[in-house]
């Protein structure tokens, strides 16, 4: 079954700007969209880009507070196919690892790993201490994909938003989501050099 809804999370690590192109290339897709940010999410964004609140929740099919934890999102009986957040703070990655639903992030990721259903974490923070490690592992082993913004170089991306679109587009990728413009490595395009001299 193709996917068609997907909730998407926007917390306030660093990179708000990946949640944003995420909605974006999702509208393309033809992808429902079920939006929460948090309070430190829109700082974030407000310091971070120019988009305004009122500019990303347009980009989004629906809009849910977070601090609404009766929101259809927060149930188990919501349809979904899955859900990303991006960026993912080291606070809201610990209260997903602790099981704390603090807000509606929280929640609806915990409910998204107890419906078996698919959890990406877009985790945005460097150097990380034991501490993030350790909840890192414990939300990969519930069953979470923990995807630091790691860029990829063997596209040869000439601006910000190249690296931005193929991080976006490897993310989609494990959703079976293909997003246009995407650079993929091709071995053959690369010629191997030796580097032993005959």
């Amino acid at each position: 079954m193709a996917v068609k809804r997907l909730i998407v999370g926007i917390t306030g690590g660093s990179g708000v700007i990946y949640g944003v192109r995420l909605l974006e290339a999702l509208k393309i897709a033809g992808v429902e969209t079920h939006l929460i940010i948090t309070k430190w999410g829109k700082v974030t964004l407000s310091m971070e880009t120019d988009y305004s609140l009122t500019d990303v929740k347009q980009i989004a099919s629906y809009y849910h507070d977070e601090n609404n934890l009766a929101a259809s999102i927060s149930s188990g009986s919501f349809l979904h196919d899955g859900m990303i957040i991006a960026p993912c703070s080291m606070k809201t990655l610990g209260e997903i690892a602790t099981g704390i639903s603090n807000d509606l992030v929280s929640r609806a990721a915990d409910v998204t790993l107890k419906e078996n259903k698919k959890l990406l974490l877009l985790a945005r923070e460097t150097p990380m201490n034991l501490i993030h490690l350790r909840n890192a592992t414990t939300v990969v082993e519930a069953g979470a994909i923990f995807y630091p913004p790691t860029p990829a170089f063997y596209n040869k991306p000439k601006t910000l938003n190249d690296v931005i679109h193929h991080t976006i587009g490897r993310l989609l990728d494990q959703f079976g989501i293909e997003i246009e413009n995407m650079k993929r490595w091709k071995a053959d395009q690369y010629r191997e050099r030796s580097v032993y001299h005959e």
